[in-house]
């Protein structure tokens, strides 16, 4: 389980297919320092469990192996050497919770239609299903590669968020550019209340 509050920005060191799935190599300084194998690490949003800790000056570099559909189904298909990722280690019993909670299981994938300044701010919109669409309500909250935001407006195709200037600097979202793909995870309160009615 994830708060959604990224730690840290770590940088993609290699992205190597084999025949098992799919080796990423993520270079990170604060997310290295205590994790070890087997721990859990949201990347860009998407729940990976480390599968080794290369100590490195600092920090260290986490290795994992993203299964077919995993790599499929996120952004992470579109990670290169040198790609900036959203990093974020388990909450521990006792954490500040200070965004929701975020499971690290990615519903869906999102597209940029508009990423632009608004004063200080800048204007994220993001396509999405039909199915996704449903389980996401104005003033709600969404993880946006990994990201806890509040959905600021709705519309038949698409929900727009605000990004105060902290989050655009601390994460890996000052990267992206319209048409670009961002990994979504809806509220888990929306899914459950979605399932209830369907069933009554």
């Amino acid at each position: 389980m994830f708060s959604g509050i990224v730690e840290e920005t770590g940088t993609v060191e290699s992205v190597v297919p084999r025949p098992t799935g799919i080796a990423l190599s993520v270079l990170a300084k604060v997310c290295a320092r205590d994790v070890k194998a087997g721990d859990s690490v949201a990347v860009n949003g998407c729940c990976l469990t480390v599968e080794k800790v290369a100590r490195r000056g600092v920090g260290g570099v986490l290795r994992f192996s993203l299964l077919e559909e995993t790599w499929r189904l996120t952004n992470l298909q579109h990670a290169k050497e040198g790609s900036r990722v959203n990093l974020e280690r388990a909450l521990r019993v006792g954490d500040r919770l200070g965004g929701h909670f975020v499971t690290g299981h990615i519903d869906g994938l999102g597209e940029i239609t508009r990423w632009e300044r608004q004063g200080r701010d800048h204007a994220l919109e993001s396509g999405a299903s039909g199915a996704l669409l449903r389980q996401i309500v104005r003033k709600g909250s969404i993880a946006v590669d990994g990201i806890s935001l509040t959905v600021a407006g709705l519309g038949r195709k698409s929900f727009r968020v605000w990004i105060i200037p902290h989050t655009h600097e601390a994460t890996a979202l000052r990267d992206r550019s319209v048409g670009d793909k961002v990994n979504l995870e809806t509220d888990l309160f929306g899914k459950y209340a979605e399932r209830y009615f369907k069933g009554c």
